[in-house]
């Protein structure tokens, strides 16, 4: 027969088998054949992946018959939920559609953009066709340990703890989603397991001795580039050194900030002349006060830039040339092997200030983090603002001939 006598041929009729309870059919006269059965008012269907008629009643009838004895044991109850209920990809692509838009003007479009690929790169991949149900700590557990051996194949070590974090930060998200929608009962238990305590460390910062030998080291590159062309490079990346390490702005803030996110002005309490910084970054909105030492700095930029208000005050971070000042002057590492990096200047500032003898609820506040941070994180400077006055309270004790007088009043009315 030709194309258009097979287009209208009659549909091949039903055959039945087990007594009519079982269908084993194929749409036209070619193809795979069909079955599809009824089973306590439910009904079912499957692509028995045969052509011939007497091989697809053999596969028809072993499946039926599977059904029954699921029906028996009770798990065909099971199946049927789990088909019914939503996956995984289902939340996740519902998250990525809320994502965006409750968060907008709170959330960076960086960190927006991170969950997003994240979770098409990674979770979606390993939990996409599970229903939700089926997301457990166990199976979290297996995607741990999925994606450390995935990683120690491609790049020869493991994912960084932090990266793990975000993911498992990512994929709680989305199974929030799920619950919000009522799609998933309780949210399973995503803790890491075996985690042993991290110890406490102090952030990596220069001490007085050594910040200056970095800032000297960056103003002599400003005066005296080793190419002409990296003179404005050179010079930018000396006033942002002066500019961190006098503000406590973290890297990410110092980058956003725009000329009119700073005003010179007279503080009355220190009677000094500071910067007033509308910052905008990791934490949202928050204002912060400079030392004086700032003042000049953001007055040679503008001098140097001619900038529109609207214009980046640092539009590049020069973290490689940083990175190389750093390594000549053997100070990328600190004495326990941290690195240091331009997030160092801030926690620098944090440092000096405390050494200074500043309140900390107030240094917290100007930082925007809180006092459990600074306590957690650089306690080995808190030393030099306890007074030790205050600690070393004791009580005076009588003198000898008191307490005898006093021991023998005790006596006297007893008797």
């Amino acid at each position: 027969m030709d194309e258009v006598e097979l287009q209208r041929a009659p549909k091949q009729k039903n055959h039945i088998i087990l007594g009519g309870k079982v269908h084993v059919y194929r749409r036209g006269p070619r193809g795979l054949y069909q079955a599809s059965t009824t089973i306590e008012g439910k009904q079912f269907r499957i692509a028995t992946k045969k052509d011939d008629l007497r091989q697809a009643e053999e596969v028809a009838e072993e499946w039926y018959l599977r059904l029954r004895g699921m029906v028996r044991s009770g798990d065909l109850e099971k199946v049927t939920a789990r088909k019914k209920e939503k996956t995984f990809l289902a939340a996740a692509e519902k998250f990525l559609e809320e994502f965006p838009v409750l968060t907008e003007g709170q959330r960076n479009a960086i960190y927006v953009k991170g969950h997003e690929r994240r979770a098409r790169k990674y979770l979606i991949p390993f939990f996409g066709k599970k229903g939700l149900s089926e997301i457990t700590g166990g199976l979290v557990n297996e995607y741990r340990m999925h994606r450390i051996a995935d990683a120690k194949e491609r790049w020869g070590k493991p994912p960084a703890r932090t990266t793990m974090h975000q993911e498992i930060v990512c994929l709680r998200q989305i199974l929030k989603t799920a619950l919000r929608h009522q799609w998933l009962n309780a949210l399973p238990d995503l803790s890491e397991p075996y985690r042993k305590n991290g110890k406490i460390s102090h952030r990596a910062w220069f001490s007085r001795d050594e910040y200056r030998q970095l800032y000297q080291a960056t103003g002599r590159r400003a005066r005296k580039p080793k190419s002409s062309r990296w003179r404005w490079m050179c010079e930018q990346l000396h006033d942002l050194v002066l500019f961190m390490s006098n503000t406590g702005l973290r890297p990410d803030e110092a980058l956003r900030l725009e000329y009119r996110d700073v005003a010179v002005a007279f503080d009355e309490g220190t009677q000094e002349t500071i910067l007033e910084i509308e910052v905008r970054g990791k934490r949202g909105y928050g204002p912060c006060k400079s030392t004086q030492n700032a003042v000049p700095v953001f007055e040679r930029l503008k001098k140097r830039n001619k900038p529109q208000p609207s214009d980046k005050i640092f539009p590049k971070s020069h973290h490689e040339l940083f990175n190389r000042i750093l390594t000549e002057l053997g100070l990328k590492f600190d004495r326990e092997g941290r690195p240091r990096t331009l997030y160092s200047l801030r926690h620098t500032y944090i440092c000096f200030r405390l050494m200074e003898g500043a309140d900390i609820y107030m240094l917290a506040k100007n930082c925007r983090t809180s006092v459990e941070m600074i306590e957690k994180y650089y306690a080995a400077h808190l030393k030099d603002v306890l007074d030790a006055s205050a600690i070393n309270v004791r009580k005076k004790k009588p003198p000898k001939k008191e307490v005898a007088e006093i021991r023998r009043g005790e006596l006297e009315t007893l008797r």
